[in-house]
């Protein structure tokens, strides 16, 4: 009985988007270090960053990437939301990839989301950008449709997709779902 219990506890963990480091669920000891690898379309910029090692954020790896995804139209920087990167984190380790994300759009200055709403009525006035909890992001070897499948089974935040342009957002917001295009 105990170990239907353990399963179905494991199971609803894994259903609710893996609240846990993958070495808990399993009952292990080791650490997990998270690593992601990122590649900003618009700066041409490469970024491969251990943000968390030894049970616990790596600050100087945090600092690397909030400046990787900082607003390139004009160089401000925020503090991401950590739960964004353990979000991607948690799709590449899923992908089972080596593969950067490609990212389109991270944080952006208020500025910048003003401009892009007066060209596009696809951008949020108070956009999870804007509060540096939102990425706009696609995955190579990846078609995007199953990245959006991926991605609303996590239940982690908000899902857009964006199959004519060519990427996905994501966000730590609300659970929601939207695809334009």
């Amino acid at each position: 009985m105990n170990h239907r219990r353990d399963f179905l506890k494991k199971s609803i963990i894994l259903g609710t988007g893996l609240t846990l480091a993958p070495y808990e669920l399993f009952g292990l000891s080791i650490p997990v270090d998270k690593e992601l690898k990122l590649y900003n379309t618009h700066t041409g910029e490469h970024l491969k960053a251990t943000y968390w090692a030894k049970d616990h954020y790596v600050p100087e790896e945090l600092a690397r990437i909030n400046y990787f995804l900082r607003d390139f139209r004009t160089g401000d920087v925020q503090k991401m939301d950590v739960k964004l990167l353990d979000l991607l984190y948690a799709i590449q380790l899923i992908r089972d990839t080596d593969k950067p994300f490609k990212v389109l759009s991270g944080y952006r200055s208020p500025k910048t989301n003003a401009m892009l709403r007066k060209k596009s009525e696809g951008v949020a006035k108070n956009s999870f950008h804007i509060k540096a909890r939102a990425i706009d992001i696609n995955l190579p070897g990846t078609e995007l449709k199953d990245l959006k499948r991926l991605a609303t089974f996590l239940r982690r935040g908000g899902v857009g997709y964006y199959p004519r342009s060519g990427f996905m957002h994501i966000d730590t917001g609300p659970i929601r779902y939207w695809a334009r295009g």
